[in-house]
């Protein structure tokens, strides 16, 4: 069961961390296709299966729903949403290629001591793995941060266009949902640490060359999943 404080004002809220748990909890099955892509999920299992009320699992479908992990019809409810195919797979690369190089290197222009130390610090913690003790749970939270590290980058970049237009297509989300290896994200940390120099030197050039040098390998090391 969902639990309830009392705040300064007497109003009854829910605490964020049974949300955030169950958030975790369905967000970890859809990265690892537990929940297989355009599967239902019903509302009332998942509430049973985590022995929460369904008033969280709403809410945690809600925020997985804007981030476009699942998808809301009406008289239907929620299911995960498809995996990508090949045409949006190569689609998106194309994409990511044109825009995110030329953000590293605007990145790399304007960064500050205090933007790369927050940058490291997410990068540090991707690699760190934190508390997770299973291959699901880590994997799930890799892709979330690696998706917070990419969006960082855009931030600093300074072009709101560029990082609005990546942030909403939810890119890393979808693409680890593709391949659930380790893999993936041992390769990434490694090309990540490439950036990380680059942007310590202020070398803009180099950050745009690590940038594209990343978006490729990633798009090599994903292509198997439709071969």
């Amino acid at each position: 069961m969902a639990v309830l404080r009392e705040t300064q004002t007497g109003v009854s809220v829910r605490r964020s961390s049974v949300v955030d748990d169950v958030y975790d909890a369905i967000n970890e099955r859809l990265m690892s296709l537990a929940i297989a892509p355009g599967a239902r999920i019903p509302i009332d299992l998942i509430a049973r299966e985590l022995n929460v009320s369904q008033t969280p699992v709403r809410e945690a479908l809600s925020r997985l729903e804007r981030e476009g992990l699942v998808h809301k019809a009406h008289l239907i409810g929620y299911s995960a949403a498809p995996q990508l195919g090949r045409k949006q797979f190569e689609d998106l690369f194309n994409f990511r290629l044109l825009v995110e190089p030329e953000g590293a290197r605007l990145a790399a222009l304007n960064m500050t001591p205090a933007a790369l130390e927050h940058l490291e610090s997410i990068a540090a913690d991707m690699a760190d793995g934190g508390t997770p003790i299973d291959r699901t749970s880590r994997y799930s939270r890799f892709a979330r941060i690696d998706s917070h590290f990419h969006d960082e980058i855009m931030r600093i970049a300074g072009n709101e266009v560029i990082r609005t237009t990546l942030f909403n297509q939810h890119v890393h989300l979808h693409l680890f949902r593709l391949m659930f290896h380790s893999r993936v994200t041992q390769e990434a940390l490694e090309e990540h640490e490439k950036l990380l120099t680059a942007f310590r030197a202020g070398d803009a050039a180099a950050a745009q060359a690590a940038m594209r040098e990343h978006i490729l390998c990633s798009r090599d090391r994903l292509m198997a999943a439709f071969e």
